[in-house]
């Protein structure tokens, strides 16, 4: 059962409380005021903004596709395996959350690019380059999603009873049936909360992609990226898709909003 609300708040609460909200209404409130209103349905529809959009789209699902095909065994590791430098890759995995994101888009350069540590061989062997690419845009879309979902399942993984897997097993069923049948049912909430995370912060990226992919309309302009583009050409262009990301954004922390807080 949660408290009551006070139903007096302290003065000094009230006002930099009222203060911090202010932050975060101020600035959305001001976009709100500089949009177009009136040409608004032109400036999405128009081939800038249509290419970001369906690239954006496009790249986010498959990075998020990626993040929970990759994550969720990562995870599974990292909270039920006791290996030699868990706590190092742990720490690993969670860098790109921290790292300024172009730090992380030339990490990617010099790993993928043409002449990078990986890059070379794979072009060599299979005629792909991954910078100014499309795939570029879904690798740093997947390097800086991917510790979400991560973290969000090791999470979940960690608060799980183990009597129920301990049960199945007991009853014959084997590690991957039990981890198919009993374990992801029962963090289903923790992993689709994840991968919501992942596609969001995927859906947003700038830095790393922009540092490892380019900037490529049709190719490798994603929304974001639009945005840094058109502040410097039409604003009202910028104000557009800023308003589409603030509103897909919104729509993800109100599906989310049960797993983080229940609503009173």
């Amino acid at each position: 059962m949660t408290r009551p609300v006070p139903t007096r708040v302290p003065p000094a609460l009230a006002v930099f409380g009222g203060i911090g909200a202010l932050v975060f209404v101020i600035p959305l409130v001001g976009l709100a005021w500089r949009t177009p209103w009136s040409r608004l349905g032109e400036l999405i529809g128009s081939d800038v903004v249509t290419d970001a959009l369906r690239l954006s789209l496009l790249t986010s699902v498959v990075s998020a596709l990626l993040s929970l095909a990759f994550g969720v065994p990562l995870a599974w590791l990292l909270a039920r395996v006791d290996f030699p430098g868990r706590r190092l890759l742990r720490a690993i995995v969670t860098l790109p959350m921290v790292l300024p994101p172009v730090v992380g888009g030339a990490a990617l350069l010099f790993a993928f690019g043409r002449r990078g540590l990986v890059g070379e061989p794979l072009e060599s062997v299979t005629g792909l380059l991954l910078p100014f690419s499309t795939w570029g845009v879904i690798v740093a879309n997947t390097f800086v999603a991917m510790p979400f979902l991560v973290i969000t399942v090791e999470g979940a993984l960690r608060n799980l009873d183990p009597r129920y897997e301990a049960a199945a097993a007991s009853l014959g069923a084997s590690p991957f049936t039990v981890f198919r049948r009993v374990t992801l049912p029962m963090i289903g909430p923790s992993l689709g909360a994840g991968l919501v995370l992942a596609w969001a912060r995927a859906l947003g990226e700038f830095g790393a992609t922009i540092t490892f992919a380019g900037n490529l309309q049709g190719r490798t302009q994603t929304l974001p990226i639009a945005v840094f583009v058109a502040l410097e050409s039409d604003r009202d262009v910028a104000v557009a898709i800023s308003l589409i990301l603030v509103v897909i954004s919104v729509i993800v922390l109100v599906a989310l909003r049960d797993r983080w807080w229940r609503s009173s």
